[in-house]
């Protein structure tokens, strides 16, 4: 046996089938040239690949220095591989998943869940997402290169109430020097001439290809073909009651005799100390969910609990699609149907808010609009086919959460992969001795 592993033809039909493996789920067969490069490693051996090794060094032994070398090569090549094809580490830095995932929760991505989705701009500083460590505004991508969309076959597709890691759609244009707001919020509330020419406020304005906007993470709540409809603060899939998830959370007025909340009970109930507000000596503002709306029912000073619902009436202009044709807000809008690859839509002036942007920008045509005719890559547009599937995200700290209702559809190019496995949780606002959310380790994401 040990000569069978030691034997060369062995070890390149060992490598070479894992390598064509890996060709056929690529689906690109240029990448079979590869093969002749495995066969002169392991059998021919006329060039030399490890150039930074000495070829015939004494007793076979290399020095200390090109050992680490050859170390930290195969250490960035192999979690580099990892990372883009199956797994991919991911921490959580805001509260919009509260109740379900907490601020600190470190967690693992599955890319193969839905298919690894193939790097648009290939060439890039490793093991950073888009910006050069101690920048603020060097890319860490050379786009010289640039790839068209392509998944490769994955193990299924985004489902309903899948927790999913995503490219921020509205991350395509960026303000540097405010790069956790969205640029077109900027514009909506201070207008494009303001944020373009006040670069001490807002920076340079510059873009970003697909896979370096920013990461984001929710629950998938609508997929293609659905109609949702939010009423109240419920929401409705196709006409039935979303499913209640026991981290979902809602803000609450919570009303006492005069009396403080005990700290220790809001620490058991892990409010986190920037979500306790006090309005008065007698109202709190908490999100809570469901089951600790119910233990703070239970409290003596506690004389009532009221959610904090946004009336059908009141419009948000922040809210898609900004539109005064759809006067939705964060607590009711719809019905609406999340756009189906292959499905056409007769477009008008009063729907075409709804699809503009997936027209215009995810499927990159020239949409014009004169005289109130619609106008697509120069033809008079009286319909849409969609080239894509689209999804609906939110979080489910439904009061707390920049999701789809403020930024509308996700397209399947920006699905990065599933969350599936939080490794480690750390509380920032316990001390050090207590900062490990031991209960969190090693538990699966619902």
């Amino acid at each position: 046996m040990k000569e069978i592993l030691s034997n060369k033809w062995f070890k390149f039909a060992v490598a070479g089938i894992i390598y064509l493996l890996w060709v056929l789920w690529l689906q690109n067969f240029w990448w079979l040239i590869g093969l002749a490069v495995i066969f002169d490693m392991y059998i021919t051996k006329k060039v030399h690949w490890s150039f930074w090794k000495k070829k015939n060094a004494p007793d076979g032994k290399q020095t200390k220095v090109v050992e680490w070398v050859d170390a930290i090569i195969f250490a960035v090549i192999a979690a580099t591989f990892i990372r883009m094809f199956f797994i991919e580490a991911y921490t959580i830095p805001t509260s919009s998943m509260e109740k379900s995932m907490l601020i600190g929760d470190y967690l693992f991505v599955s890319k193969t869940s839905y298919g690894p989705k193939l790097p648009n701009t290939p060439l890039s500083f490793p093991f950073v997402h888009h910006t050069m460590p101690l920048s603020k505004t060097k890319k860490s991508y050379i786009e010289w290169i640039k790839k068209p969309y392509k998944r490769i076959a994955g193990f299924g597709n985004v489902k309903n109430n899948d927790v999913v890691v995503f490219n921020f759609p509205e991350g395509d244009t960026v303000a540097v020097n405010v790069q956790n707001q969205s640029y077109y919020q900027l514009i909506r509330s201070y207008g494009r001439e303001r944020v373009w020419q006040e670069k001490e406020t807002f920076g340079d304005i510059i873009a970003r290809p697909v896979d370096k906007r920013e990461n984001y993470i929710k629950r998938c709540v609508g997929i293609p073909g659905d109609v949702l409809e939010y009423k109240n603060g419920q929401l409705f899939v196709n006409g039935k009651e979303q499913q209640h998830f026991a981290g979902m959370q809602y803000d609450n007025i919570v009303t006492t005799d005069g009396t403080g909340i005990n700290k220790r009970m809001l620490d058991q109930m892990k409010i986190a100390e920037d979500d306790r507000h006090m309005v008065s000596n007698s109202q709190y503002y908490f999100p809570l969910t469901k089951e600790n709306e119910d233990k703070m029912k239970t409290m003596k000073n506690v004389t009532s609990i009221q959610r904090t619902l946004v009336p059908a009436a009141n419009w948000d202009r922040n809210i898609f699609p900004f539109s005064s044709k759809y006067q939705w807000n964060v607590d009711n809008f719809g019905p609406l149907e999340i756009p189906k690859k292959g499905q056409t839509v007769k477009l008008n002036m009063d729907n075409l808010p709804l699809y503009e942007r997936i027209i215009d920008l995810y499927e990159a045509n020239d949409l014009n609009v004169k005289d109130s005719v619609i106008y697509i890559n120069g033809a008079l547009a009286e319909s849409y086919t969609f080239k894509m599937d689209y999804y609906w995200m939110m979080g489910d700290n439904r009061h707390n959460s920049a999701d789809s209702r403020y930024w509308g559809f996700v397209p399947e190019d920006h699905i990065v992969g599933k969350a599936v496995f939080i490794w480690l949780s750390m509380d920032k606002d316990q001390p050090f001795y207590n900062k490990i959310r031991w209960s969190r380790l090693f538990s699966f994401v619902h």
